[in-house]
């Protein structure tokens, strides 16, 4: 069995670059629904704070939730763990100590990611160029992407690294959605107006989903139709039920691999069952923050059972 330091280390290193793709993208998501100036941008920016986790530790290092300072503390401050340059330096952190288990390939393009991030981040950010710093960043991390899928082997080293990143983009699309819960919509009287489906649209954007959802429901642009394809389409790469099999078919294999089932296992099963259980007037009669929050949690404690079932140190 792979020594748990170097599953971990290549669990991280994956996690943490998901994570600060996630990131950026969910500061595009708050960018595009304040550009739309109906909405409260009083209000948009604590949402994207409260999506992203980082709510609590930003009121105590930031006084007020202006976009400026929420672009700052989200992409460069280095106080917060979860910006993304705080990630990219981890990710290369964890690269460094696995790096007998990584292709030269990968090793390069994370090194090359993380110093093109670094220089680019440098500086305060300039809101004119908010939206280029984003897209830098999905750029920078695709090419990591790619390089891994075209140069690893498919063992266990690799499963490892696809459970950092289907654990840490199951969060991710659960929390981006979450953004329209929080306060994007000013009341329940916009519900089905031409700004609910903007900001609904703003969101297939944020994952990069906007032409995929098109063919599958056309124009058809109404928050059953998004959600049902964020949460339940199998095709997604970025849906829920999506990541949740690939966490189910990976820690499979690696049962498999080592001849021995582990904890994990059930609890990645039972977290697709539930999705495959649901359709979206169930969700919705849940309620779908409450469905969002019960499935964070619930991939939380996966996470946590897949560090202690492989011993993470």
């Amino acid at each position: 069995m792979l020594l748990g330091r170097t599953a971990s280390g290549l669990y991280w290193l994956f996690r943490y670059i998901e994570r600060a793709e996630n990131v950026a993208r969910i500061v595009d998501t708050g960018a595009h629904v304040a550009l739309t100036g109906d909405a409260d941008k009083s209000d948009v920016w604590p949402s994207v704070l409260r999506s992203a986790g980082v709510d609590q530790t930003y009121a105590a290092n930031v006084d007020d939730a202006a976009e400026a300072d929420v672009a700052e503390y989200l992409l460069r401050d280095r106080n917060n763990p979860s910006s993304v340059l705080s990630c990219i330096e981890n990710a290369r952190s964890n690269g460094r100590m696995v790096r007998t288990a990584i292709t030269r390939e990968v090793w390069e393009s994370l090194n090359e990611t993380w110093m093109t991030i670094k220089d680019g981040l440098s500086k305060p950010i300039d809101l004119d160029t908010l939206i280029d710093h984003i897209d830098e960043i999905k750029r920078q991390v695709a090419q990591i992407r790619g390089t891994f899928h075209g140069t690893m082997l498919r063992d266990d080293r690799y499963s490892f690294c696809r459970l950092g990143t289907y654990s840490e983009r199951l969060d991710n699309t659960a929390r981006i959605m979450d953004v329209k819960y929080f306060v994007l919509l000013p009341s329940a009287s916009w519900v089905g107006t031409s700004l609910d489906n903007h900001q609904w649209r703003s969101i297939l954007r944020s994952v990069s989903a906007h032409r995929s959802f098109s063919f599958i429901y056309g124009t058809d642009f109404n928050s059953t139709n998004i959600s049902e394809f964020l949460i339940l389409n199998r095709s997604m790469p970025r849906s829920l039920i999506y990541c949740a099999e690939r966490l189910d078919k990976t820690l499979g294999y690696l049962a498999e691999h080592y001849n021995q089932s582990q904890d994990c296992d059930e609890t990645a099963h039972n977290l697709l069952l539930r999705l495959r259980a649901l359709d979206m007037d169930q969700i919705f009669e849940i309620g779908l923050h409450d469905f969002l929050q019960e499935t964070i949690q619930q991939n939380n404690a996966l996470s946590t059972q897949i560090a202690t079932d492989y011993n993470f140190d």
